[in-house]
């Protein structure tokens, strides 16, 4: 597996989706690959625990 660059869907914020996450997403049984970055993902589980 090879690193991947996504566009962050929230901030438009380009971010890299390493071979050791896709590795682990795999192994979680994880389909999708991630839409956000990692303080926007942060950011969003902040505002869900209100």
């Amino acid at each position: 597996m090879e690193d991947k660059k996504i566009v962050c869907k929230d901030c438009g914020e380009e971010f890299v989706f390493t071979a050791g996450e896709q590795e682990f997403y795999k192994e979680k049984g994880f389909d999708n690959e991630p839409k956000r970055c990692k303080p926007c993902r942060d950011a969003r589980k902040q505002n869900n625990r209100r």
